[in-house]
């Protein structure tokens, strides 16, 4: 049986289980698969792209962000870079002064900006969004259609716990695993080609 919608992997996890009384509990099941998929698949079909006009310190993240890819200003696309919270401390500490934003950290849920801005900018960021979640009403997302296998075998090791299904527990996570290795080398090969990754050596 094909796995291209919601109601389809339920029925096709409900036949690994050989289980008809699990209905809700495999919704369960596959919301926590999500969940373990978007903390460890980074695939560029869950790549998105924002923008905002940002005059202070702080700017939200988008909602369904996950994990930033790159930042840069949309007039002259110039890159800000990615700090940690501790070195744009350091910075401020230093100087507290405004400016064109050349650095951003990720602060309490929100994108720090470093110089503060001392007029508005408009930012463009390309980042990991999180999948849009399966329901009745959002019957497929890019993961399903494209690797129905990684929700079908997180969904059944969720499962093994409350089944008692340890015997089958190991074969799934292994699968399960794989299919996730797949997912992200897929992408890598997608933006690389078959050339690689390119190094680039800087000279003094």
């Amino acid at each position: 049986m094909p796995i291209t919608t919601y109601d389809e992997l339920q029925t096709v996890i409900a036949d690994f289980l050989d289980r008809d009384d699990q209905t809700e509990r495999i919704k369960t099941f596959i919301d926590l698969a999500e969940a373990e998929i978007n903390r460890r698949v980074r695939h560029w079909r869950m790549e998105n792209r924002a923008t905002a006009e940002v005059d202070g310190r702080y700017s939200a993240l988008p909602a369904d962000f996950v994990e930033p890819i790159r930042l840069h200003l949309e007039a002259d696309q110039r890159p800000i870079e990615l700090i940690s919270s501790m070195e744009m401390q350091s910075m401020r500490e230093a100087s507290n002064t405004s400016g064109k934003p050349a650095f951003y950290s990720l602060t309490q849920g929100e994108i720090e900006l470093y110089p503060q801005p001392d007029v508005a900018y408009d930012l463009e960021m390309y980042y990991y969004a999180k999948l849009p979640s399966l329901s009745t009403s959002q019957t497929t997302n890019v993961i399903l259609t494209n690797f129905p296998d990684a929700y079908l075998y997180g969904a059944l090791i969720h499962s093994a716990p409350f089944l008692g299904e340890d015997a089958r527990m190991q074969t799934w996570a292994a699968l399960f695993q794989s299919a996730i290795d797949g997912i992200n080398a897929d992408s890598e090969k997608a933006k690389t080609g078959s050339a690689g990754r390119r190094i680039k050596i800087r000279s003094y």
